[in-house]
């Protein structure tokens, strides 16, 4: 398909919406209870344990809502009265309070001394430290989030008594804290998953891929893989006020033309994953919440695969990166719902604020000549892949990539993957050599984003890229404070290599657009970019 056809299709698309009854799946019409909150997404979760190997990003919502950590972060409030966390700000959760050894070696926490799992059982440091143990344990990408702060071994952990747990530090760094706060440490019921574990699953994760066990301020109700996730409220929940709803219903919606005609007919109360076109009409029509905050350390961005063929060298990433037609797709793809990544001003980076523009912009004839230099003046062949599940905003940008390569001889053959497949395909297998990527950093540092994605083996490193720099000074500025002399110049001179190298091309910073009826407050923008449904009320 071309830009064309696919620009008729979709406006046809538009005009022909069917909405269908929400009565088939056996629920409420929540968008007129008080009590229950109907929110419609472009696809739901794939299992209830973040821990479990190939757990989609919608899954993040279970550790959120549905599992307790130690602590969360704080929120503060934007110009336009969007409220989102604050990276600076560490509150309780479980833990009622924490204190640091004199000498800085340790943390020690106390529980709260009456909070209950959904069973009833106490809440113990004996718990928390079997899902620290987990967590650093079952290798992929818990373990690896721990690694980032520097949570690596078992023995690092110590129940201390009933309620008191303490975490020992390989050394100081400045990602320990925050990193208990991200979605990934929460605190299973120990005694639920050990009755069913087994010696071939020592940490339950086939149990609790379906059976949670946590003490969060919902329970599972119920789960339709691919239709809808359940949430009750848990009346005896002691980590904050009780939610404001009784019950949530996160249902699965595959067309946005639906989701959105879901939100106007008054049938749904959130509509997630709609088109930035839809976003800004239903701002611009004034009756409808959208809550719109820049996703931080986050880039949709071009992946280019840099062991595959032409892309082994660098002169035709860099011919790539100035043969995008940026302009054309911050407008018609993303519809300026973002912060443009492109038209930087020097290869040498004035500053180390992440991320920032980078050096190009949409220059056909220097493209042409770079492909030349490089060998390739007649263009090549490649495929290019992008995620079908966000193809409200995807598949138009990639369509103008391609019309834009074209101009210079590279020939993209399109390919959809589904969501369900995208993680699989792209991250785990790193079978595409170009891909639209939409990765965001959980900590808010450029060496944190590097440590994800800019260095060798790493899951969201599907570009195969390594470098012996980036590998070297990522280690060396992840752990420091950001005030330490050491810090700015060495996420400069990172910086100025992806400039130079550019296995990835970014486009813009997205926003993350939520859309609600009037009477639905509480809503707080999070950098894992699930919906925390414990601050929300309905009127």
């Amino acid at each position: 398909m071309d830009r064309r056809n696919f620009l008729k299709l979709t406006a046809y698309g538009a005009g022909a919406v069917a909405v269908p009854m929400l009565a088939p799946f056996g629920a409420p019409q929540a968008a007129g209870r008080a009590d229950t909150l109907l929110v419609v997404v472009g696809s739901t979760v794939n299992s209830m344990d973040i821990h479990r190997a190939g757990t989609n990003r919608p899954s993040y919502a279970i550790a959120v809502n549905l599992y307790d950590r130690l602590v969360g972060f704080g929120t503060k409030t934007l110009a336009d009265g969007t409220e989102m966390y604050d990276y600076q700000n560490l509150t309780p959760e479980l833990a009622e309070s924490w204190a640091f050894a004199a000498d800085g070696t340790s943390v020690t926490f106390k529980l709260k001394p009456d909070a209950v799992f959904w069973d009833g059982s106490p809440v113990t440091a004996e718990d928390v430290k079997w899902s620290f143990d987990r967590a650093v344990s079952v290798g992929g990408f818990p373990t690896t989030q721990m690694r980032a702060g520097l949570l690596e071994k078992p023995e690092q952990f110590t129940a201390v008594d009933e309620k008191t747990f303490r975490i020992d530090f390989l050394r100081p760094s400045k990602l320990t804290m925050p990193d208990l706060a991200v979605p990934v440490p929460i605190i299973i019921n120990s005694k639920v998953a050990k009755a069913n574990a087994t010696q071939d699953d020592p940490w339950a994760t086939e149990y609790l891929h379906r059976n949670p066990a946590g003490s969060g301020a919902f329970m599972l109700e119920r789960w339709d893989p691919g239709q809808q996730v359940v949430y009750k409220r848990f009346d005896d929940w002691k980590c904050g006020p009780l939610p404001g709803v009784e019950r949530v219903i996160m249902r699965e919606i595959p067309s946005s033309s639906t989701r959105r005609a879901l939100l106007e007919r008054g049938d749904a109360d959130i509509s997630l994953d709609l088109p930035p076109k839809d976003f800004a009409e239903l701002m611009a029509s004034g009756r409808y919440t959208v809550a719109a905050a820049p996703i931080e350390n986050s880039m949709i961005a071009i992946g280019l695969d840099t062991t595959y063929g032409p892309f082994q060298d660098k002169r035709v990433r860099q011919a790539v990166a100035y043969a995008i037609p940026y302009e054309q797709i911050f407008k018609q793809a993303a519809f300026e719902r973002g912060i443009p990544m492109w038209g930087g001003a020097s290869f040498e980076p004035a500053d180390i604020s992440w991320p920032q523009p980078f050096p190009y912009s949409t220059d056909y004839d220097k493209a042409k000549a770079l492909l030349a230099e490089a060998g390739y003046a007649d263009g090549f062949e490649v495929p290019f892949a992008f995620n079908l599940g966000f193809a409200q905003w995807s598949e138009p940008m990639a369509l103008l990539v391609q019309e834009g390569l074209g101009k210079v001889g590279i020939r993209t053959a399109v390919e959809k993957v589904p969501g369900a497949n995208w993680r699989t395909q792209v991250l785990i297998e790193k079978k595409w050599p170009m891909h639209i990527k939409n990765f965001g950093g959980w900590l808010n540092y450029p060496d944190y984003y590097a440590f994800w994605v800019y260095q060798d083996g790493r899951l969201f490193n599907s570009m195969k890229y390594r470098n012996e720099t980036v590998e070297t000074v990522t280690e060396e500025a992840l752990h420091l404070p950001v005030e330490h002399p050491d810090y700015a110049p060495k996420i400069k001179q990172l910086i100025a290599t992806f400039f130079d190298e550019v296995p990835l091309i970014p486009v813009f910073q997205p926003y993350l657009d939520v859309a609600m009826q009037p009477n639905v407050s509480g809503y707080k923008f999070y950098f894992h970019r699930q919906l925390d449904a414990r601050w929300l009320s309905k009127a």
